[in-house]
């Protein structure tokens, strides 16, 4: 299945028109390879994104053309998911 499919249909990125775009901007990996909307996703892969400011990785449990809300969790399971420390070097809109 493709990548942006999986996304939109595991309901983990609500639109696949916005996983198409964070993908094909480099921020999706699935192996640790960074991977485009189109690339193909299998039972087993691990799939990190960096979206906002949070970075998740989720392991592939089944792969489905289709789900309901509450069958879709059962498509993955949550491996990590972190916060991206704040750059030191960044504005200080206070200072």
């Amino acid at each position: 299945m493709r990548l942006d499919k999986f996304l939109k249909v595991a309901r983990i990125i609500k639109r696949r028109q916005v996983a198409k775009e964070v993908a094909d901007q480099g921020r999706v990996q699935i192996n640790g390879h960074v991977a485009k909307s189109g690339s193909q996703v299998q039972e087993g892969d691990e799939i990190t994104i960096e979206f906002g400011n949070k970075v998740s990785t989720f392991k592939v449990t089944a792969i489905k053309e289709s789900t309901k809300k509450q069958d879709a969790e059962q498509m993955f399971t949550v491996l990590n998911e972190k916060m991206k420390p704040k750059d030191p070097q960044g504005p200080e809109f206070f200072a």
